[in-house]
C-alpha cells in the first residue's frame, strides 16, 4: 500500500456510504444521554471563552455540526470524503462545510476555540495520530477545548462491508483511553475529564474532555 493509501480507501469507503450513514446515525444522540452532556460541557467551555470559531473535523453528513450549533456554537464541518460534504450540504443547507483532511489541516494558527474529533480518528493509523494531534493544538487557541470520541479496544479490524451492506476497505483502529491521553499529553494537551460508556455510537466508547 502507498504511504497514504489508508487516506484513499478511507474517502472513497466513505464516497459510497454516505447517503445511508446518514440515515442510520442521525439519529444516534438521541440516544444517548451522556454524549449529549459531553457536547453541552464542550459548548460550556466555548461560551465561557466569549464563543467563536469550532470546527467538527471528521464531520461525516454533519449531524454533530448541527448539534453544535443547536447549543450555540460557531461550528463548522470538515471531512475527507466529499461525498459526506455533499450530504451534509445537503441535509443542513445553512452550515458551512469544506473537504479536509485533518492529516493536513487548511487552517490558520490558533484560529480556532475548540475542536471536536467524534469517532474520526479511528481510522487514523498509530503512526499518524501524533502529527494529528500537533494539527489540532496548531489550530487552537491556547486552552481551546478538543473534545474526542472513539472506540476502546486492541485491535484494528479490516472493514469491508458496512452502513447498508455497501464494500468498503478501511481499518477501524480500538485505543484504550491511556493510549489517546499519553499521545494528547505529548501533544501538549491536558486533560480535564474522560470516561468510558456503552451507547448507539460504540459497544464500548471512550470520551476524553481536553484543553
Amino acid at each position: 500500500m502507498k504511504a497514504n493509501g489508508w487516506l484513499e480507501d478511507t474517502r472513497t469507503s466513505y464516497d459510497a456510504v454516505a447517503s445511508t450513514y446518514a440515515d442510520l446515525t442521525r439519529h444516534f444522540l438521541n440516544e444517548t444521554p451522556v454524549e449529549r452532556a459531553a457536547f453541552a460541557s464542550f459548548a460550556d467551555s466555548i461560551h465561557a471563552q466569549g464563543g467563536g470559531l469550532v470546527a467538527d473535523v471528521g464531520c461525516g453528513t454533519g449531524r454533530i455540526t448541527a448539534h453544535l450549533h443547536q447549543l450555540g456554537v460557531d461550528a463548522f464541518g470538515i471531512d475527507l470524503s466529499p461525498g459526506m460534504i455533499e450530504v451534509a450540504q445537503r441535509d443542513y443547507p445553512d452550515l458551512r462545510f469544506e473537504v479536509g483532511s485533518m492529516t493536513d489541516l487548511a487552517l490558520a494558527d490558533s484560529s480556532l476555540v475548540g475542536l471536536v474529533a467524534w469517532y474520526s480518528l479511528i481510522h487514523i493509523p498509530d503512526d499518524q495520530i501524533s502529527s494529528v494531534l500537533t494539527h489540532f493544538r496548531r489550530v487552537l487557541r491556547p486552552g481551546g477545548p478538543l473534545l474526542l470520541g472513539f472506540h476502546i479496544g486492541d485491535e484494528s479490524r479490516l472493514k469491508t462491508h458496512g452502513y447498508g451492506g455497501h464494500s468498503m476497505k478501511l481499518y477501524v483502529h480500538l485505543r484504550q483511553l491511556s493510549q489517546v491521553s499519553t499521545w494528547l499529553n505529548d501533544a501538549g494537551f491536558t486533560i480535564r475529564a474522560h470516561r468510558t460508556l456503552t451507547s448507539a455510537e460504540s459497544k464500548l466508547g471512550g470520551i476524553i474532555l481536553a484543553s
